[in-house]
């Protein structure tokens, strides 16, 4: 199958729908309850290579590219607000004909999956959440902050494509132990950098990070009794692993399993570990 100019395993499908009048690009494997995998910020449904593989053989796999990323398009004037992606989120359920789901995000693809679990409770059974971006980490809040500055983001527009050793470095500082990253991922990640309107979109995210993250934390109690999984690399310099227990606390049935020496993508640093822990949760029974 087709990725931009990569190539992804047999044992999934590349589909689209159109969304909002654009073309949203989701894989999709397997059979069984309906799993949504939702990336973070930049990422798209290549973070879940190691994943659907795994998963699909007990859910059926819904690895989205959101609108704005990924080989998804990016439309002029799209709200990037953390409320405007969940409900697109949740549209793209209606869309694909998914009644209730698991969910699983992660980074800021873990805000976005909170939030349209909280707009729309009856919809999500169980929430699993990898490094999810929440109101305790003071990490992101500083790079939001600078990025989001109008001439700070404007000089970042105009040099960041130039610069292309840039990914290979953000990459690193996302792993616990970079000699983990795999051949071919700084690649696959870079891939959708040469569609215009990736950076814009990523900006467009940050310049309303800290209100997002307020009405997040407002809409919480509106979770709080779905069962949570939450899995944190011990080394995670994006999100804050001490914002792990604040953010547990929010649940009353939320298990936290942290990854010793594992950075903020634990699905891709340690991806057996990370598949065992999720399959089991999955496995559980209900109530």
């Amino acid at each position: 199958m087709p990725l931009g100019n990569l190539h992804v395993s047999d044992t999934y499908e590349e589909r689209r729908i159109t969304l909002d009048g654009a073309r949203m690009r989701y894989l999709y494997s397997g059979s069984g309850p309906a799993l949504v995998l939702v990336h973070g910020l930049l990422g798209y449904s290549f973070s879940w290579r190691f994943t659907i593989p795994a998963l699909s053989q007990q859910a059926t796999v819904y690895a989205v590219d959101m609108l704005g990323v990924g080989f998804s398009d990016r439309p002029a004037g799209l709200d990037c607000s953390l409320r405007a992606g969940a409900e697109r989120l949740l549209r793209f359920l209606d869309e694909v004909g998914v009644d209730s789901c698991d969910l699983l995000g992660t980074s800021h693809g873990g805000a976005v999956a909170m939030l349209a679990t909280a707009l729309a409770p009856q919809r999500v059974r169980r929430l699993i959440l990898a490094d999810p971006v929440n109101p305790w980490s003071a990490h992101g809040k500083r790079i939001a902050a600078f990025l989001s500055n109008r001439v700070v983001s404007t000089v970042f527009l105009r040099v960041a494509p130039l610069l292309r050793c840039v990914h290979g470095l953000v990459l690193r500082r996302l792993y616990g132990d970079p000699r983990r990253i795999t051949p071919g991922t700084v690649a696959g990640y870079s891939a959708p950098f040469a569609i215009p309107g990736t950076l814009e979109h990523g900006l467009g995210i940050l310049r309303s990070w800290s209100p997002d993250l307020q009405l997040l934390k407002s809409m919480l109690p509106r979770i709080a009794h779905i069962p949570t999984l939450l899995i944190w690399g011990s080394l995670d310099r994006a999100v804050s692993p001490a914002s792990a227990s604040a953010l547990r606390e929010h649940f009353r049935d939320c298990r936290l399993v942290t990854m010793d020496g594992i950075g903020h993508m634990p699905y891709e640093e340690r991806p057996e570990e990370f598949n065992r822990v999720v399959s089991e949760f999955l496995a559980a029974p209900l109530g």
